[in-house]
């Protein structure tokens, strides 16, 4: 018993040795969004001697970071809701109905792992402007809308479901749209909670595509606007640090809200319930 408890200390520290790790970056940036740029250059200090605010309300009144919200909170959420429907259909077909072609297509969805995305913004860059879609949420939006693991963990779901149960509600006249959306959907709430919060922060956390469809600030996501935050006589840092604070909370806000849903719906996924 001794032994154990001793086991249960180390682990415990070690535990709190990691979390601090972790969490002093954070700190660093927290703490250095709160000086004044002298102090920040001209010494290294863990409490500040002075709070200043003047970075947030730089970041807030003096930059376009609201219309950089707007812009980021629209086309992350278009994103995920447009994500989640279409790869809910494309493997709730891959999973219950026979049709031609259907091992192939689910090869080529797992073939596209292969291929990295940064290898296709050439292309989608050419089509967005032959669409005219260039600076505008559309040519944003457009190219993060296949996610190929989003459509793989729903077929893997859905695979396990019994088959009784799409064949009962097919007996009582369901056809398959309303099979999917009142009967395989909402047995799955967990997982696509799970999805959506996922999608969601991939979609705001995106720098390489917004940055190279966007040149207008007005249509620039937060990512991309915060490089565009600089000042004449050099590095502000911590004018940096507070835009850059700014930019990342209400990813981590909902990360936290939701933490234990996506905790659950991951356990739930990968088949370990408790």
């Amino acid at each position: 018993m001794q032994r154990k408890s001793i086991g249960n200390i180390l682990l415990l520290v070690l535990t709190l040795c990691v979390a601090c790790m972790w969490a002093f970056p954070i700190y660093w940036a927290v703490i250095t969004s709160v000086k004044p740029e002298q102090e920040v250059v001209s010494k290294t200090t863990f409490i500040p001697d002075v709070f200043n605010f003047s970075a947030y309300y730089f970041a807030l009144f003096e930059t376009k970071l609201a219309t950089w919200y707007v812009n980021s909170i629209v086309t992350s959420i278009a994103v995920t809701v447009v994500v989640i429907l279409i790869s809910v259909m494309c493997a709730y077909a891959l999973s219950q109905i026979v049709f031609a072609g259907r091992k192939l297509l689910y090869g080529i969805i797992l073939a596209s792992f292969m291929v990295p995305s940064q290898a296709l913004v050439v292309s989608q860059f050419v089509l967005m402007h032959r669409f005219g879609l260039i600076n505008s949420w559309g040519g944003i939006i457009l190219p993060q809308l296949i996610i190929p693991v989003v459509v793989i963990v729903y077929k893997q779901f859905f695979d396990s479901v019994p088959k009784e149960l799409r064949e009962a509600a097919k007996l009582d006249g369901c056809g398959d749209v309303q099979i999917l959306f009142r009967l395989y959907l909402p047995l799955n709430w967990g997982i696509t909670t799970a999805l959506a919060i996922i999608t969601y922060i991939m979609a705001w956390n995106a720098f390489l595509w917004p940055f190279l469809v966007t040149s207008s600030e007005e249509m620039m996501t937060v990512t991309v606007g915060i490089t565009q935050v600089g000042d004449a006589f050099g590095v502000k840092y911590a004018r940096d640090m507070a835009v850059a604070i700014l930019a990342a909370m209400p990813v981590a806000v909902a990360y936290l809200l939701f933490q234990k849903r996506v905790t659950q719906a991951l356990m739930l996924s990968s088949g370990i319930k408790g």
